[in-house]
């Protein structure tokens, strides 16, 4: 994407951001009462809080340090407190607006009584305090979501294939050497054959993935069939080769475009993210490109971060494709938004011969909150 065109985006962005927050601060400024010193000191802080997460992301790209941490960590938090904050006023608006035209409550009237309206703000805030504190717990806790798939083909052994797959890890400042540690320990429990995953190993930047030495719980992942990874979006978002590189100097193959023929019982196939195509300017290959020269006999497992264009693997030949991207949407109602825009937003489909299944993800984007979905690894038994 060209320098032009990235700072029209952002500027795009950070306005909406703006205006939304400032719908926020509209709505809780009469809290900000007493001395000129309390109320000058309560407005720097709440904006403090509002750009914390850009200041942070941007900090950590100039050095990676405590200070860019603590800002990135703070954002993160308030970027899920915006949104239920920004849906809870809404709803109170509503309600307002009908008890204006149509009367049915004379208490919300906040002009002859003031203090219902300082109420009303603290419920909403005690509110959406409540709705974070559940989505960050249920963000801690994935599932084991088990599939067992059959294939129209054979394969050399005629044995069932154990696939451990695993999307939207997003190693940073936000998911680090915990919980990547609790998910090798739930891979290696489920006894793979072979671990793969299905983009968005990494969140942004990369430094603080090597300066916590993450690389270390990937070799420790037992997988007799090798563990493999394909690129997701954000692989290419703060330099995609450093990721590929460190991926493979601790033991995980990363299949960028192409195949691999695995065991002599079946192909895995790679594609290279979408995004590639925006970040580098070259066209990913097409799946009749990739498969142009494997043996069709044998099974086929397709990894495609984005799950667009499904019809593209079963046209194809492609036994199962594994995908995610989506997290079904994180945090609801975004979900509503990702079933829009994707045939398959989370979960399973047949269409034709071929299985699909895409992935909730394990990590998170943004806010550690997840509302609406479960956070999962997969256990697919191909037979």
């Amino acid at each position: 994407m060209k320098v032009s065109g990235i700072i029209i985006f952002l500027t795009i962005v950070l306005s909406i951001y703006t205006l939304a927050n400032w719908y926020i601060f509209t709505r809780t400024s009469p809290l900000f009462t007493g001395s000129l010193f309390k109320i000058i000191g309560s407005n720097i802080v709440f904006w403090v809080i509002v750009f914390a997460y850009p200041m942070g992301r941007i900090l950590e790209r100039v050095i990676n340090s405590d200070f860019s941490i603590f800002f990135v960590k703070l954002g993160s938090f308030w970027l899920g407190a915006m949104l239920y904050l920004i849906l809870i006023f809404i709803f109170i608006d509503i309600i307002r607006v009908l008890n204006h035209y149509l009367p049915f409550a004379g208490f919300l009237d906040y002009k002859t009584n003031p203090l219902v309206r300082l109420t009303t703000i603290k419920i909403v805030y005690s509110l959406a305090t409540l709705i974070i504190i559940a989505a960050i717990i249920n963000a801690r806790n994935p599932r084991v979501n088990h599939y067992t798939l059959k294939t129209l083909k054979s394969s050399v052994e005629k044995k069932p294939l154990r696939i451990v797959a695993v999307s939207d890890i997003h190693l940073g400042t936000l998911i680090s050497s915990n919980r990547l540690k609790s998910l090798v320990k739930m891979i290696n429990s489920q006894n793979p054959d072979i671990v793969l995953f299905a983009g968005d190993v990494f969140d942004e930047d990369i430094a603080s993935v090597v300066n916590n030495g993450l690389g270390k719980y990937f070799e420790q992942i037992k997988s007799p069939l090798g563990v493999f990874a394909i690129t997701g979006n954000h692989e290419y978002f703060g330099g995609v080769e450093q990721k590929i590189n460190y991926l493979t100097e601790h033991g995980v193959k990363v299949l960028i475009d192409s195949t691999s023929l695995v065991d002599n019982r079946f192909y895995l196939v790679g594609r290279n993210d979408r995004q590639s195509n925006y970040s580098t300017g070259r066209q990913r290959k097409k799946v009749s490109e990739l498969v142009a020269s494997i043996d069709r006999s044998k099974p086929i497992i397709l990894l495609d971060h984005q799950p667009f264009n499904l019809n593209e693997s079963a046209e194809n030949g492609i036994d199962l494709q594994i995908s995610g991207h989506t997290h079904h949407g994180q945090l609801w109602p975004f979900n509503y938004i990702t079933t829009a825009i994707f045939e398959l937003s989370s979960g399973y489909r047949l269409i034709g011969n071929t299985h699909f299944i895409v992935s909730n993800g394990y990590g998170t984007w943004g806010p550690p909150m997840r509302l609406g979905n479960r956070p999962e690894i997969l256990v697919i038994d191909l037979e």
